[in-house]
């Protein structure tokens, strides 16, 4: 629903209701993840997509059908060999998705949610998407609060929601989006009741080090990665935000005092590129020492070697040391700055979703996997 918002909130702060479409569930090579979500206004006008293209006229249909009816449907879209002419996936993947009405009368609760993603501040959306509960029932979850219910007007509600949050919480802490299943009163050893969590927690940083050209090009494509980007070397005459117009931040201060003083999670990474050692080692003594989940030093094999003698002595640990990816980046022959940072990016994505980082042509099996 991010990727839409923006045009959601309008709609919704000029009291339309629209059709909502959101993938609660895949089987094999779906094309798009749970969570993407596509809108369709009552004029007409489209945002988003489910399928990449697939079954978008479908879902646009069924839009308008629940925003006149004002009762969300779910319908699973696939393509099998007897079928190819239907409407489908020429992927041969299977989605489910839930079509929901939404507005000021239905999700009351949306604007706050809305609010709460632009302030970047933590929220997840709980939704009932199949079994014997209300298709449909929300309840929005904050860290330290909650609204809606997802058994409205029913004695075992309270039970409900309070599994629901304590879930929908922990999924929000580490950024996940999917289905989880209870029985109708919340138990967790049933698997009666479909609830579809969306986690809107807030984008990971990439901290990257080192005011260079080839730093601009990481700045910009973490930012259309989604990351939230943060540019950070000690020399005031390089470290402008002219010159960086794509990182969210850019800061003139030593690298490891700024890191030290920084909150770092397993969704961080960390990209070091000035690779001199006056800057590096200090940094890196401090990166390696954090669950950032992504660490990468740029500099030839030669500065790599140096680079790891120097942590050592340091006092740092070899199985600290083997959390360092240097070179940074894949092996794509990658020379120029723009090229470099495909790389590293390329990287990043490997990391998330554990890929071989070959050809799809030499592979065989599933194209998307889950996360690593």
């Amino acid at each position: 629903m991010r990727d839409v918002l923006d045009d959601i909130a309008r709609w919704y702060a000029e009291g339309e209701t629209f059709g909502l479409a959101t993938v609660v569930a895949t089987f094999r090579s779906a094309p798009r993840p749970p969570g993407a979500a596509m809108a369709v206004s009552a004029s007409g006008e489209v945002v988003g997509s489910v399928s990449g293209g697939c079954v978008e006229g479908a879902v646009y249909e069924l839009a308008h059908e629940v925003i006149a009816s004002g009762t969300p449907l779910r319908r699973r879209f696939g393509v099998g060999d007897d079928d190819a002419f239907a409407v489908g996936l020429t992927c041969g993947g299977v989605i489910d998705v839930l079509v929901e009405p939404v507005g000021p009368g239905t999700f009351p609760e949306f604007g706050d949610v809305a609010a709460s993603i632009a302030a970047r501040e933590p929220v997840a959306v709980a939704t009932v998407a199949g079994g014997p509960g209300v298709l449909g029932a929300r309840r929005v979850v904050w860290p330290d609060r909650a609204a809606g219910s997802l058994a409205p007007g029913e004695a075992h509600a309270e039970r409900l929601d309070a599994a629901v949050d304590d879930d929908a919480r922990g999924m929000l802490a580490q950024g996940l989006t999917g289905p989880r299943h209870y029985g109708p009163r919340g138990e967790r050893r049933l698997d009666d009741l479909t609830v579809f969590v969306q986690s809107f927690a807030p984008p990971p940083r990439l901290l990257v080090f080192g005011a260079i050209d080839f730093a601009a090009a990481v700045a910009r494509i973490g930012d259309f990665l989604g990351y939230r980007v943060t540019v950070c070397d000690a020399r005031p005459v390089f470290a402008t935000s002219k010159r960086f117009p794509d990182a969210d931040e850019v800061v003139v201060q030593w690298p490891h005092r700024f890191l030290g003083e920084t909150d770092v999670d397993e969704r961080t990474a960390i990209c070091v590129l000035t690779h001199d050692p006056k800057f590096d080692v200090p940094l890196l003594e401090i990166a390696l020492r954090t669950p950032a989940g992504y660490i990468g030093a740029m500099g030839s094999r030669r500065t790599h070697e140096d680079r790891l003698a120097r942590l050592r002595e340091a006092g740092l640990t070899e199985e600290e040391l083997s959390r360092l990816r240097s070179p940074i980046g894949l092996d794509l022959g990658a020379r120029t700055p723009e090229e470099t940072a495909v790389s590293i990016a390329a990287e990043l994505v490997q990391l998330r979703w554990g890929g071989s980082g070959r050809p799809l042509t030499v592979t065989d099996g599933r194209i998307h996997g889950d996360p690593a």
